[in-house]
């Protein structure tokens, strides 16, 4: 679905003449749901009543469904619709997307051992960029051969059989495949209910008081908003500027996703159970901003069109691998506490935020910097995130972890 929202569709309205600020607001209302993410489903998952289903699997398997539905209402929208239409339409789709993510990760936290986090996140991370992949590559062509129709008819099709898997998958071998009531929970007095939710918002606030969360989760906001800083104004140029094919361009974003997130994610999992997420981290981040200084370099010697593949190759490749050992390391960070669900999804949503925040700013920054100081700014944020990482110790080992917290 990333591929074909955020990628595939980016271009071919980018080939149709819309410009970097309308493409910047196309990304950050399709990510705004998953910036709102902590706030809107967090509670729903971390205070869920009983379910025959499965306390989250219930809520997957419920948001699954509406997403599916709003990928129908993109058929609605005619021949050529709008950005803006297609924009409401996949928005309302993010919402159902997000409940579905966070049901998602709150499963993975109550059930896989510490010592495999790194693993299931090269798995994770494998399987959203062999979409994406496939998305961007398969929709870029459908979108220049059918138009939107076509493509989104195609989109239905294919994803309604990967959301109807979750049925098959139990949280706990007594659960029911499918049951549509729910279990019934013990009704607590209204004064009752205001007092567990205060104790709830005071134990996730206790959760970032620490020095260590507070530098992850501007880690976590710092990553996305330098990336989309550079790459949206970057592919705009690509098409617009020094006549890029727009399908050439998902094409090869599409691989080089796919090469990050496969074959490299698959061997940096493995090191990051053995020498822990927090170095690996450090180490990634200092290659992160390696590669936007040599990026900037070759725009400055006047390499931006011919050098497009390497270029694209050094901020997407490295990036994608970033994220492998960041996920354990937030994953660590709020794995205890009635509240976990919730904190895991505010440092999502801070890189979210940091997405959103980037694309809606790329635009306008466009046309006042050059891609140059661009990509010199956000090497200098990746160095400044390495030094913020602290040494020594990993990040997820922060005292504000554990189930001690009042």
């Amino acid at each position: 679905m990333a591929g074909f929202a955020l990628t595939a569709l980016a271009n071919h309205f980018a080939a149709a003449g819309a410009t970097t600020a309308e493409i910047g607001r196309h990304l950050a209302v399709v990510g705004l749901p998953w910036v709102l993410q902590p706030l809107l489903w967090g509670p729903v998952i971390d205070r869920a009543t009983p379910s025959r289903m499965g306390p989250r699997r219930y809520w997957l398997v419920l948001s699954l469904a509406c997403a599916q539905v709003c990928l129908a209402g993109l058929l609605l929208l005619g021949a050529a619709p709008g950005l803006t239409a297609v924009s409401a339409v996949l928005f309302l789709h993010s919402l159902a997307a997000s409940l579905a993510d966070t049901a998602t990760d709150r499963m993975i936290a109550g059930s896989v051992p510490a010592d495999e986090l790194g693993r299931t996140s090269a798995g994770t991370r494998a399987g959203f960029v062999i979409g994406s992949a496939a998305g961007t590559a398969v929709f870029a062509w459908l979108l220049g051969a059918g138009g939107l129709p076509a493509a989104s008819g195609a989109l239905l099709l294919l994803t309604t059989p990967l959301a109807l898997a979750a049925l098959l998958v139990r949280e706990e071998p007594g659960d029911r495949l499918l049951a549509l009531r729910r279990g019934s929970a013990a009704r607590v007095a209204a004064r009752g209910r205001v007092g567990e939710a205060v104790a709830f918002a005071r134990e996730l606030l206790a959760a970032f008081r620490h020095r260590d969360a507070a530098l992850l989760l501007a880690m976590c906001f710092a990553i996305d908003f330098g990336l989309a800083l550079f790459q949206v104004p970057f592919a705009v140029a690509l098409v617009q500027v020094h006549g890029w094919d727009a399908g050439d361009l998902s094409r090869l974003q599409a691989g080089l996703a796919l090469l990050g997130g496969t074959l490299g994610a698959a061997g940096l999992g493995a090191a990051v159970d053995r020498i822990g997420p927090g170095r690996a981290l450090r180490a990634l981040l200092a290659a992160c901003a390696l590669t936007f200084a040599v990026a900037g370099g070759l725009i400055a010697a006047g390499f931006e069109a011919a050098a497009g593949p390497v270029i694209l190759g050094l901020v997407s490749v490295v990036p994608a691998l970033l994220y492998v050992a960041l996920l354990p390391t937030v994953l660590l960070a709020s794995r205890a506490g009635r509240a976990s669900a919730t904190q895991f999804q505010v440092y999502m949503a801070a890189m979210n935020l940091g997405d959103v925040a980037g694309s809606a700013l790329a635009g306008p920054l466009a046309g006042l910097l050059s891609s140059v100081i661009v990509a010199a700014a956000v090497a200098i944020l990746f160095a400044a995130c390495t030094r913020a990482v602290p040494a020594g110790r990993d990040l997820a080992a922060s005292p504000g972890t554990d189930d001690t917290r009042a």
